[in-house]
C-alpha cells in the first residue's frame, strides 16, 4: 500500500505545502483523504481504471473542501465517489454548483461522480468497511478508521483530544492526524492537537505508526518547523514521522 501525502498544511498554501489532501493507492481501492488543493495532483498517482475511488471528506472547512472545484480536471473512468458525514449530500448540493464552483452535471459528462452519507458508526461501502464517529471541532467534524491490504488506517483531523480519536485509531497500523498548535490549547473555542496531544492520542490507542499533517501555515512557515513538533511526539511516541508534501509512506 502506498501512501501519497499531497498536501499537508492547515489554513492556506504556502511554499512549504498545500492544503490536505492524501491518496492512498491499496489492492482493493483509490482511496483520497480530503479535498484541500493538493487534490490537483491525484492524476498523476491513479493510473488503474478498474479499482474505484473513494474520497472520504473529513468536514466542509474550505481548507479541506476547495480542491472540490478542480473535478472538473478529471475524467477517471470509473468515477468518484465522495463519502462524509451526514449532510453531506446536502451540504455539496449547495456548494457545487453557481455561483461556487462549477456545477456536478457539468463534470459527470466525462466522469461519473456520486456523494454519499455516511452514518456515525460501521459503515459498508464497496471494498471499504469504514467507522465514523464525530470529532470536536468549532464545527461537524468526523474521523475514520477502515482496513485496507488488512491493514488499520485511522484518520483524525480538525480536532482537540477526544474520546472518539482513541476510538478510531486503536491498534491502528497507520494513525493520521493533525498537528495544527505548536503549544496546546492555544484557542480553546477553536479545537487542535499539539504534537505532545497527537502523540499522547497514538500512545494510549495502541497505534504502530503516528503520521503528523495539517500544519497550521503560520505557526509552521518552515521544514525545520515540522522536525521540531515531531521530535516533541517522538518524545512521547517514537513512531512519529512529521508530513511534507509529496511524500510517499509504504505500510
Amino acid at each position: 500500500m502506498h501512501i501519497h501525502l499531497l498536501g499537508t498544511n492547515g489554513w492556506f498554501d504556502t511554499e512549504t505545502g498545500q492544503t490536505p489532501c492524501i491518496l492512498i493507492d491499496s489492492q482493493e481501492a483509490y482511496v483520497i483523504l480530503d479535498a484541500g488543493n493538493g487534490i490537483r495532483k491525484i492524476d498523476s498517482y491513479i493510473t488503474d481504471a478498474k479499482k474505484p475511488i473513494l474520497l472520504l471528506l473529513s468536514h466542509f472547512h474550505i481548507d479541506h473542501s476547495a480542491g472540490l472545484h478542480i473535478l472538473p480536471k478529471f475524467s477517471f473512468p470509473q468515477g468518484m465517489t465522495i463519502l462524509g458525514q451526514p449532510g453531506t449530500k446536502r451540504t455539496l448540493s449547495k456548494l457545487i454548483k453557481s455561483p461556487f464552483m462549477a456545477p456536478l452535471a457539468l463534470f459527470r459528462k466525462d466522469m461519473r461522480v456520486e456523494v454519499r452519507d455516511l452514518k456515525i458508526g460501521k459503515n459498508a461501502f464497496g471494498p471499504l468497511n469504514i467507522e465514523a464517529l464525530p470529532l470536536v471541532h468549532k464545527d461537524p467534524c468526523y474521523g475514520y478508521s477502515f482496513s485496507l491490504e488488512n491493514k488499520k488506517v485511522a484518520y483524525c483531523t480538525d480536532t482537540g483530544v477526544c474520546e472518539n480519536m482513541t476510538k478510531l485509531a486503536k491498534n491502528a497500523d497507520l494513525f493520521i492526524t493533525e498537528c495544527s498548535w505548536r503549544v496546546r490549547n492555544q484557542i480553546p473555542d477553536w479545537p487542535h492537537l499539539a504534537p505532545e496531544d497527537a502523540a499522547d492520542v497514538a500512545k494510549r490507542a495502541g497505534a504502530k505508526k503516528l503520521v503528523l499533517t495539517h500544519f497550521d501555515a503560520v505557526q509552521y512557515p518552515k521544514r525545520s518547523d515540522r522536525i521540531e513538533a515531531q521530535n516533541k511526539a517522538r518524545k512521547i511516541f517514537p513512531e512519529t514521522l512529521a508530513g511534507e508534501d509529496d511524500m510517499e509512506i509504504e505500510l
